[in-house]
């Protein structure tokens, strides 16, 4: 496994590889979902590269940016265990120099959801991915579910910029008792953390109610907000129940939706999704 910590060094070994190049971007801390990604990427690929790189950008003024957990040493290790072939891990400075002003903005589906509840996250988002995409120039890349609005956005980036890659969803890796995983859990005590369940639970209410036949949207996010309510340490930001490419919210669910959700525990915030699945 080679690690490049410039994007001159990056660009330098991806030239030395050869056939289809499977492409990971993290910010870190990595945990089973991304190992899954990492798998999948090097079953397909003849070679797996991996960035490691927390993004400035895409954090709003309030948001854990310094606190975002780091630990290198252990991101390597698992990284080496699957079989990575080039980690790339830039500096801030590298990645956006004093010189900086060039930015990738997307309209429309930014301005929903995680977009609406965090002002220019998804602007960073666009940009850095972007750069990482023409660093590495993968023939495909690939993304998990959990951040199923990110990955709406970059699939749409790529289809509007003519992007030379195909972008690879990879289902959400659940703990367990069904709690998505995510590089934020770690900051949960363990009350937050036995609280946080109801969320992937919200979204199992909503496939039942489904399955049943219901087709009100107003009706399942009602439900769904009444049962996560109950839980005293909850703080809804938003459920959604909406149409999986324009995520316009919907009243009648003649297809199944998009429920995604955004909720807060103490200082932690965490998302989740679930496309219902069944017929309409």
């Amino acid at each position: 496994m080679k690690i490049a910590r410039t994007i001159a060094e990056m660009k330098e070994m991806r030239q030395q590889l050869t056939g289809t190049v499977g492409f990971v971007p993290t910010m870190g801390y990595l945990h089973e979902g991304h190992t899954t990604l990492v798998r999948v990427a090097r079953s397909e690929n003849d070679a797996a590269v991996v960035s490691i790189f927390v993004n400035p950008t895409q954090f709003g003024p309030k948001e854990d940016f310094a606190k975002y957990p780091r630990d290198t040493e252990r991101d390597l290790a698992m990284l080496e265990k699957v079989k990575t072939d080039i980690v790339f891990m830039p500096e801030v400075t590298d990645m956006y120099p004093a010189t900086f002003n060039s930015w990738v903005v997307l309209e429309g589906i930014t301005g929903k959801l995680e977009g609406a509840s965090r002002p220019g996250h998804f602007k960073g988002v666009t940009t850095v991915v972007a750069k990482l995409f023409n660093i590495t120039e993968p023939t495909r890349a690939y993304f998990g579910q959990k951040d199923a609005q990110q990955l709406l956005v970059i699939r749409k980036m790529v289809a509007d910029l003519n992007m030379n890659l195909d972008v690879i969803t990879v289902p959400t890796v659940r703990e367990p008792d069904g709690l998505a995983m995510s590089s934020r859990n770690v900051y949960l005590n363990p009350v937050e953390r036995q609280g946080a369940l109801v969320l992937w639970k919200s979204l199992q209410l909503a496939q039942k109610l489904w399955d049943s036949g219901e087709r009100d949207g107003e009706q399942i996010r009602s439900q769904m907000i009444g049962f996560i309510q109950n839980e005293p340490l909850a703080q809804i930001d938003y459920i959604s129940v909406a149409d999986t490419e324009s995520l316009e919210e919907l009243k009648k669910l003649a297809q199944p939706p998009l429920v995604s959700l955004a909720v807060r525990f103490g200082k932690t915030r965490l998302i989740d999704n679930k496309i219902l699945e069944g017929p309409a």
